[in-house]
């Protein structure tokens, strides 16, 4: 009989990751999911299970959890609104309820190192450790392992020193460039969760888990810089520059937004370092260094192969109503720009096009106006352009698609993207392609709700360049497409 193995927070960095690693061994995997479309096209998730719930929901965990022998928690609310510890809070007690009632064997959880009694602990970590704790407290057995930072193509940590050494030669930093870590490859932390799930009955302790040196933020951009092919950076150490004030400048610079940038910014100042490595030793795992974890991460990026990426989480304050179909919405007004056009080139050819779009592709129209309202979201706490494409050519819903997210795709037909840049309403971008003679037509539709006055306001401000950015993005992608070689 297959052991039934229940994720949540499949939809993650790391969940993402784990999941088909485990459908591969051969496992019954049920992954629950706030919004199950956003698997739709992911290729393997046709292996799993996806159920719709949410930790926060007591009955949803309940309902999850019949049948299952394996719990994997990862799920972590850091970057949301409100009270993200509350929340991790909330969701740890029903999951450990639900899994006691439905007689799961094991609880498995992924947290940080924490660091020494000596240090203030940044409330990101000590989150973590409130949740592991609540899981070693209670009846079910727990595997709580505690990871150093984890380097991997797409992981926030990865991308925020990615950035920061690619864009800045010379930068003047806070004192935490001298704290203490012991980075770990994301492979290996895959390992080490897989390998929980076969931990011998009844176990209840916490792992820290790392890489095999430890080192300065300091000594990783550094590193990264040379495993890049840079040259060496200059760092300067400012102690009057707080952890806070950082995390501004982090914001601008690299993809990560200030809402997740600030907690994990404010970790940065504590050491992480691990207190042993029995569970390593226990499943004879040698851990990959520093640097052939930053190679592997690149060479993925390079390869345009990133499987999945901090952002495919939801962004927290985006909105989460579906796109109004009706010009008259029960919501309020909506404001519409269609626009459509024959293109001299196959439906698939078109399509080719518009799922391609975003990215190192750019938007096919006045590349400025678009680099500067991602400029200008960033710096009022917004996402940005930077987060671009997971893959070069492939989309699937959910996923990010720099400050879109992609609500529903029909491949070959209909591609709805949502807004998550600063607005005052909502925001949709909507294509469809369709055959017309010997040709196709494509449809492009964006659609505006806006809030108050200062909604009407905006949308009005912006509609003198409607002309100019949708009509020049419909005109430059029909070319591409007509350019397109003929097979």
């Amino acid at each position: 009989m297959q052991r039934r193995i229940l994720i949540a927070g499949a939809s993650g960095y790391v969940g993402g990751r784990l999941a088909p690693s485990l459908t591969n061994l051969g496992y019954d995997v049920v992954c629950l999911a706030r919004d199950p479309t956003k698997f739709s096209g992911v290729p393997w998730a046709t292996h799993a299970e996806i159920l719709r719930g949410d930790v926060l929901d007591a009955g949803s965990v309940e309902s999850a959890c019949v049948g299952v022998d394996t719990v994997f928690y990862l799920v972590h609310s850091i970057g949301t609104a409100g009270d993200f510890s509350d929340s991790d809070r909330r969701g740890a007690v029903n999951v450990v309820g639900a899994a006691r009632r439905a007689g799961v064997k094991r609880i498995v959880y992924l947290g940080g190192i924490i660091p020494p009694d000596t240090e203030d602990v940044s409330k990101h970590l000590a989150s973590r450790a409130e949740v592991g704790q609540i899981f070693l407290d209670s009846s079910v057995p727990a595997v709580v392992l505690q990871a150093g930072v984890i380097i991997g193509s797409g992981s926030a940590s990865f991308e925020m020193l990615r950035y920061l050494t690619e864009r800045l030669p010379a930068m003047v930093t806070p004192r935490w460039v001298d704290s203490k870590v012991a980075p770990i490859a994301v492979r290996d932390v895959l390992r080490c969760l897989i390998a929980a799930v076969d931990l011998p009955d009844g176990l209840n302790r916490q792992f820290d888990i790392a890489g095999p040196e430890v080192m300065t933020y300091r000594d990783m951009m550094h590193r990264y810089a040379r495993v890049a092919g840079l040259g060496r950076r200059l760092i300067i150490p400012i102690p009057v520059l707080t952890p806070r004030l950082s995390s501004h400048w982090v914001n601008i610079v690299t993809p990560v937004p200030r809402a997740i940038a600030v907690p994990l910014v404010e970790s940065l100042r504590n050491s992480v370092v691990p207190r042993e490595r029995d569970l390593q030793a226990l499943i004879g795992l040698t851990p990959i260094g520093y640097d052939e974890a930053v190679r592997l991460a690149l060479e993925k990026i390079q390869q345009g192969s990133v499987e999945t990426r901090w952002s495919d989480a939801s962004w927290p304050n985006a909105p989460s109503d579906p796109l109004p179909s009706d010009p008259v919405w029960a919501g309020g007004d909506v404001e519409i720009d269609e626009r459509d056009r024959h293109v001299d080139a196959s439906p698939m050819d078109v399509w080719k096009v518009v799922e391609g779009i975003g990215g190192e592709r750019g938007w096919y129209s006045f590349p400025l106006a678009w680099a500067v309202r991602g400029f200008l979201d960033r710096l009022i706490g917004g996402v940005g352009l930077r987060r671009g494409r997971r893959d070069p050519d492939y989309l699937h819903v959910g996923e990010a698609l720099d400050f879109w997210r992609v609500e529903a795709l029909e491949p070959g037909h209909l591609l709805r993207l949502r807004a998550e840049m600063r607005l005052p309403g909502r925001a949709w971008l909507e294509f469809r392609v369709e055959s017309d003679g010997a040709g196709s037509r494509i449809f492009q539709r964006a659609t505006f709700t806006p809030r108050g006055i200062a909604g009407k306001i905006y949308w009005w401000s912006v509609w003198p360049f409607h002309g100019i950015v949708f009509e020049g993005m419909l005109r430059n992608m029909s070319r591409t497409a007509e350019a397109r070689p003929r097979v």
